[in-house]
């Protein structure tokens, strides 16, 4: 499997994908607003666009199908519970659906939370590799405000994300490390792994920022870290009200809560 990681440049701070099959040519597109460039990078490689996946139905991500149909005629992917609202989708797909690119496969994940209807795709290489839309940021965690709900995200977070294994890869819809990892800290303050990839951030080029591993991200990502003693002392002094012993569902919506307005 072959991954392009395609770095926006624009104001949404998008990150588009194209993952290819080595053997065939094969590429897939995820959420290519900026359609062109998704275009011009499988070109440089050789590839060619057959199917486009979005991750869900935000504008943001789904943008940029009408143009890449029509440069490439790509058969669009999505969750079939948003294919509606989305216009012009071939393929429905359903938690446990198979994408093949070549002989490359995707495995999809119903992973609600940002929104109702949001698929992550897995793939199951030597080093698997997660494609999270805006369900999981790197350090952070997609928000809720345009049709999604924190505590479905917390289950996703709890049931689905933190199960996979720990190598694998992290590529989110959009590049907000370096936010994340501020506000990482400033819920935990003694966390020296946050505080060292923070510091060694390119700051001049968003998209060179690293790769991250679920892994790493439990040891730098806040709403992972839903039993650490500073996050916990930290929260309540935002919500007095806060028990003594917070279970981690309570931890982790009050987190997203905070990030809210942070």
């Amino acid at each position: 499997m072959q991954i392009e990681r395609i770095w926006s440049g624009n104001a949404y701070r998008n990150f588009h994908y194209l993952i290819a099959c080595p053997e065939t040519g094969d590429a897939l597109a995820i959420d290519p607003l900026e359609w062109r460039l998704c275009l011009a990078a499988a070109r440089t490689r050789g590839w060619t666009i057959t199917q486009i996946l979005n991750t869900h139905e935000h504008r943001d991500h789904t943008g940029g199908n009408a143009g890449l149909v029509g440069a490439t005629g790509a058969k669009v992917l999505a969750h079939a519970a948003t294919a509606g609202r989305i216009g012009g989708v071939d393929r429905g797909l359903r938690e446990g659906d198979v994408i093949r690119i070549g002989r490359i496969e995707l495995e999809c994940l119903d992973t609600p939370g940002h929104t109702m209807a949001h698929i992550c795709a897995l793939a199951h290489v030597d080093q698997p590799a997660l494609f999270c839309g805006d369900t999981l940021f790197n350090a952070g965690a997609g928000n809720c405000h345009n049709g999604g709900h924190p505590e479905r995200l917390y289950e996703t977070f709890a049931t689905r994300l933190a199960a996979l294994p720990d190598e694998t890869r992290v590529y989110p819809g959009h590049e907000y490390l370096a936010r994340n990892l501020e506000f990482t800290l400033d819920r935990e303050p003694d966390n020296a792994a946050a505080r060292a990839l923070l510091v060694a951030m390119p700051r001049d080029d968003p998209g060179a920022a690293p790769v991250t591993t679920l892994g790493e991200e439990k040891g730098i990502n806040t709403f992972f870290r839903l039993t650490s003693p500073s996050v916990i002392a930290r929260l309540r002094e935002a919500f007095p009200d806060l028990e003594e012993r917070p279970d981690a569902r309570s931890v982790f919506l009050k987190l997203r809560e905070l990030r809210n307005r942070w």
